[in-house]
């Protein structure tokens, strides 16, 4: 049976691995050995394609410059290639891309698009954790950080004294009453 049921007899085929034959409703077909699999057999691994390694790529990374070096032929030595491409003058170390982290003392966060945060007080480029000003030691909003404490301050003791006059008022004008 070529695939699908008795009323769609096109719908779906069998997977191709010999253990599994299950009926797929939206197999893959394998690109190295052109054979349809099911959701779980479709990577080379699961279904041991012989012509995996045609299809697959393999880079090596520079740990001087962090140039991407992609590999010829499988059987190629790593270290060989990274000697080869030193030897030949194509690791440049003002290449490398230095990624920004957060100035902040203890955190070590890069900054990367999406987790930056630029302080339109001191206009400093920080991570997301310490995007308040307390957090990242904001020069110019810890003077008006204090002014506006200064500010609260004052006004809360200038609340206290007049509730205190006005609870003396109060206690003043209630008449006194005397138990005998």
């Amino acid at each position: 049976m070529e695939g699908g049921t008795l009323e769609f007899p096109d719908l779906g085929k069998h997977c191709s691995q010999d253990s599994c034959n299950q009926l797929d409703f939206l197999p893959f077909i394998c690109d190295g050995c052109r054979k349809v699999f099911c959701l779980e057999h479709r990577s080379y691994v699961e279904h041991a394609c012989s012509n995996a390694d045609d299809k697959s790529r393999v880079v090596v990374v520079c740990k001087i410059c962090s140039l991407v070096i992609e590999k010829k032929r499988a059987d190629e030595e790593e270290e060989k290639i990274l000697e080869d491409h030193v030897r030949l003058g194509n690791c440049d170390v003002t290449k490398k891309v230095i990624k920004p982290r957060c100035p902040v003392k203890s955190c070590k966060e890069i900054l990367t698009f999406s987790i930056t945060y630029e302080c339109k007080t001191c206009r400093q480029k920080v991570c997301f954790k310490h995007r308040f000003p307390t957090d990242h030691m904001c020069a110019t909003a810890a003077i008006g950080e204090s002014k506006f404490l200064l500010a609260l301050a004052s006004r809360r003791e200038s609340r206290s004294a007049a509730n205190c006059r006005r609870e003396t008022k109060k206690v003043a004008s209630r008449p006194s009453t005397s138990i005998s």
